[in-house]
C-alpha cells in the first residue's frame, strides 16, 4: 500500500501551515486528499506538489499560475510549454521590477549623501522625479 500522510505530517515535512495546504485544495491548487474517517489522507507525491508551489511562488508565479502549471503535468510534455510560456510573460515583469530597484538604490544612496539644509532645497524632490518613471 502506498505512503499516505495526515495533514499533520505534511505540513511537517514541507515546513507549511496545515491551513496552507488546506487553503491550497480550497483554491485547487492541491487535489482534496482522499479521507479516511474523516481525516485527510494524502498520498507521498503530495510533498513534491508543495515543494513545486513553494519554488515557483519564489521564483515569482502566482497561485493561478502554478495551478495551471501543475494541470499540465500530466506526463504529456505539455508543462514544459507552459512553463516556458509563464517565464517569458514573467521575464519582462521581473526586468522592470529590477530597473525600479536600481532606480531606488541610486536615490537612496544620493539621499544618504544628502547635506541639504531643508527638502525644498533639496535636488531629490524636484520635478520629475526619477522614481516616478520606474
Amino acid at each position: 500500500m502506498p505512503q499516505e500522510l495526515l495533514i499533520g505530517e505534511v505540513a511537517r515535512r514541507a515546513g507549511l501551515r496545515a491551513s496552507a495546504i488546506r487553503y491550497y485544495e480550497s483554491i485547487g491548487v492541491l487535489p482534496e486528499p482522499q479521507r479516511v474517517s474523516g481525516r485527510r489522507r494524502y498520498p507521498g507525491e503530495v510533498l513534491r506538489t508543495l515543494s513545486v508551489i513553494g519554488a515557483a511562488q519564489r521564483a515569482g508565479l502566482s497561485l493561478d499560475e502554478v495551478r495551471v502549471l501543475l494541470a499540465a503535468s500530466d506526463g504529456k510534455g505539455a508543462v514544459s510549454e507552459r512553463l516556458r510560456a509563464i517565464a517569458q510573460r514573467k521575464l519582462p515583469e521581473v526586468d522592470a521590477l529590477i530597473e525600479r530597484a536600481h532606480l531606488v538604490r541610486s536615490w537612496l544612496e544620493a539621499a544618504a549623501d544628502c547635506r541639504c539644509p531643508t527638502l525644498e532645497a533639496c535636488p531629490l524632490f524636484d520635478e520629475p522625479n526619477p522614481l516616478e518613471r520606474a
